[in-house]
């Protein structure tokens, strides 16, 4: 195999990456009024700035069929990029591939992604659409949740940590994001609970919705675990970018940034 064929498997290998769970999936996505995760990365940061880290990471699990099994980007995209010529580190979960869902190795890219970000001293965005964890890894994925708590823990009030809800949310996919700095929720398509309405009714026998049970108007009006909501993905987004203008990029530095 000569140069050019090692650059084209790179490629192909980063394309498939960039396809996530593929074409079926992502128009399932786009059907629910939801944008991939690229794409939400791609709004929110200034055009051209966004630098991907660990794409091609895999998983190491053998358990449970998932022996050879391909999970594109580990289902998580994380990176570095600007947001009005401001540096900040995020990730954007990925809803395509295995429903977001969190194991050993995504949880390590976004440990990752947080340990930049406070040795830059930028702020740290976190675009949350995840089922919770991934069940196939057990306890390593409990582990991988382990490491992402802990850095909100001792980052808090090191860097600013924002946290925007993007979709059906569980368990430990909004553990996190209740402990950070700011959390904005889109109406509708956008839940927060610990578990879902189907388990309430199977041990309680309550029927209720994921709207009432976890919904943008709930912890933006009652539970307080919200503090903006948005009508649509683009508008959270966008507020995503006002609150960064009113905030320095660390504890070290005063505020001169505005919009004035």
């Amino acid at each position: 195999m000569d140069i050019f064929d090692k650059i084209n498997e790179l490629y192909d290998k980063r394309r498939k990456v960039e396809l996530g769970g593929g074409d079926d999936k992502i128009q399932k996505q786009r059907d629910k009024g939801k944008m991939t995760a690229r794409e939400r990365i791609g709004y929110l940061l200034d055009e051209g700035s966004f630098v991907e880290l660990n794409p091609f990471i895999e998983h190491r699990v053998t358990d449970f069929g998932m022996q050879g099994k391909e999970v594109p980007g580990e289902g998580v995209v994380t990176g570095y990029g600007t947001v009005n010529g401001r540096a900040i580190y995020l990730f954007a979960q990925d809803f395509t591939v295995y429903g977001g869902a969190l194991g050993e190795m995504h949880g390590k890219k976004i440990a990752a992604v947080m340990d930049l970000a406070a040795k830059n001293g930028t702020p740290f965005i976190g675009l949350n659409d995840s089922g919770g964890a991934r069940i196939q890894e057990g306890v390593a994925s409990l582990d991988g949740y382990g490491h992402v708590f802990y850095r909100n823990s001792v980052y808090s009030g090191v860097i600013p940590q924002i946290s925007v809800i993007m979709g059906p949310c569980a368990g430990g996919a909004v553990y996190s994001p209740a402990i950070t700095d700011f959390v904005i929720m889109v109406e509708e398509t956008s839940q927060m609970f610990i578990t879902g309405p189907k388990v309430i009714e199977t041990v309680t026998g309550e029927k209720i919705s994921s709207e009432d049970l976890g919904g943008a108007d709930v912890h933006n009006s009652k539970s307080g675990n919200a503090h903006l909501k948005a009508k649509t993905e683009e508008e959270a987004l966008d507020q995503v970018k006002q609150l960064i203008s009113y905030l320095p990029q660390n504890s070290q530095e005063k505020n001169t940034y505005s919009n004035k």
